[in-house]
């Protein structure tokens, strides 16, 4: 029968506990919400919602089609150049998600006889770049720049190292002037997703790459989402303008695909024009996460001290996991719930993220949730 063996997975993912499935949420959901990725808390900010009106007004409910045909209006090269400027990178390109600007990244730089080395924590949109990448990749242990460095010294010909700047899972940070150091001493370039450290590193917000002093480097490609921090939709590569230049020409999922919403660019444009003005939001962000991470392990939880705005709670198995978030959902916290596959080493965590406008009282009431709740 067609499809037979869907069912057949369908039955180990529910005798394994790793069903998945979708929970549409209301408009005004009473949830303390601690499981979106809104780190600076912008996403329904006014300012944000009417540049997402008023582009829409100006430049209509879609782009129309792809970036080289009529998906490029005015407002995407605002973006771009204000993007750009603000990371501290020569040029920027906007894509329609976080996902498909990685895959254009690691596959329009990884040319036939290139070696891509990719750190075993990567986000599932890194993994897939290499996957499809004409090169060959080889995948390192994790946050480690010598064994970047070893990978490194067997290449015959191009190569970059990959890597997120701050890893999803545990929240934790690349160590990126030792991983750019590996790939300078091989002539290799860096590919970094900072998916997570725009708007909550460096100074302001203005990301991981800027804080550890490699923005606007000649060797450093930089991938930002604009649906987190800046509480839109879409993504972006950053890096030399001839790295752009060539992604406009090679990248199959800049060339082939829908142009950004218009909406969805005026959004992450007012959102970066706010962040300008409030940089204090950035280490709002930190400290409530630091927050978050002193009061759990002071009552006994085991959570990943966090380097950004993620903070991991681990939890006994996959099947508690689920019924600790959904406990938690019940009590009035949404937390996020990772378990495998999508955790590199098979512990299942409730994820929570911190936002720069949760007050002290929102703060204690979510640790004390997921105290009560807890497996």
């Amino acid at each position: 029968m067609a499809f037979g063996w869907i069912d057949e997975q369908a039955s180990a993912r529910r005798r394994a506990g790793l069903v998945r499935t979708l929970r549409p949420r209301p408009a005004d959901s009473p949830l303390l919400d601690l499981a979106s990725n809104d780190y600076l808390g912008l996403a329904h900010h006014p300012e944000i919602i009417e540049g997402a009106a008023e582009a829409a007004r100006t430049w209509g409910g879609g782009a129309t089609g792809s970036r080289l045909v009529t998906g490029t209006t005015e407002l995407h090269g605002e973006l771009e150049r204000e993007l750009a400027a603000f990371c501290g990178f020569e040029a920027a390109l906007v894509f329609s998600s976080g996902y498909a600007a990685n895959l254009a990244a690691v596959t329009a730089l990884a040319p036939h006889g290139s070696l891509v080395v990719s750190d075993a924590g990567n986000h599932a949109s890194l993994i897939d770049g290499c996957r499809l990448a004409r090169g060959t990749t080889q995948v390192v242990e994790h946050a480690d720049p010598d064994a970047v460095r070893k990978a490194l010294g067997t290449a015959k010909g191009p190569a970059i190292a990959v890597s997120d700047t701050v890893f999803s899972v545990d929240g934790d940070a690349a160590p990126l002037a030792g991983l750019a150091a590996a790939c300078r001493a091989y002539g290799a370039g860096l590919v970094v997703d900072d998916a997570h450290g725009l708007g909550v590193l460096g100074d302001g917000g203005r990301g991981a790459p800027y804080a550890a002093g490699l923005a606007g480097a000649p060797d450093v490609v930089v991938t930002v989402t604009l649906s987190k921090s800046l509480g839109s939709q879409g993504g972006a590569v950053l890096g030399p303008a001839k790295v752009i230049d060539h992604l406009v020409n090679a990248a199959r999922t800049f060339i082939f695909d829908t142009g950004l919403a218009p909406a969805a660019t005026g959004a992450a444009l007012a959102a970066l024009r706010l962040l300008r003005r409030e940089p204090e939001r950035a280490a709002r962000a930190r400290e409530v996460a630091r927050a978050l991470h002193a009061r759990l392990t002071a009552s006994g939880h085991e959570a990943v001290r966090p380097d950004a705005a993620v903070v991991s709670v681990r939890a006994p198995s996959p099947d508690q996991a689920v019924r600790w978030a959904a406990d938690c959902r019940a009590a009035g916290l949404a937390v996020g719930c990772f378990r495998p596959p999508s955790v590199p080493d098979g512990i299942s965590r409730l994820r929570l993220t911190a936002r720069a406008d949760l007050t002290e009282g929102q703060i204690d009431r979510a640790v004390g949730i997921i105290g009560d709740t807890r497996p």
